[in-house]
């Protein structure tokens, strides 16, 4: 499961992004960091991502909307990793097509075992 997986990770905050990168990268994760939204649909639309970790402030847009315009065309795997804790947050995350919602500040190895826990919904053992 994990060396052909590819994990986008959409997270402005370098400091973030490469604990993100380092906790999956060392479970064998294919991983890519992109900073802002922009990059990021350059990246979807190779078409080669199979999982997507996702903030919901971003300097270009808003995670939510790129969540919705995602679900618009594919059905890979949201988790939404962000500082925005609310009831309403995390509730309007996971009804827009969100797989899962995790507050920062966050713990790398949840995180990991979460991403493991929703890939093995939608990526049975072959």
């Amino acid at each position: 499961m994990t060396n052909s997986t590819k994990i986008l990770i959409v997270e402005d905050e370098p400091a973030i992004a490469d604990t993100i990168v380092y906790a999956l990268e060392s479970e064998g994760f294919n991983v890519t960091w992109c900073s802002t939204c922009g990059k990021a649909w350059e990246v979807i639309e190779r078409g080669d991502v199979s999982f997507v970790i996702l903030d919901v402030g971003m300097p270009d847009g808003n995670g939510f909307d790129f969540c919705r315009d995602l679900r618009k065309t594919s059905r890979v795997p949201v988790l939404f990793l962000t500082a925005r804790e609310s009831e309403i947050d995390r509730v309007v995350g996971l009804e827009i097509g969100g797989d899962d919602y995790m507050v920062k500040p966050f713990s790398p190895r949840e995180l990991t075992a979460r991403v493991r826990a929703i890939l093995r919904r939608v990526q049975p053992e072959q």
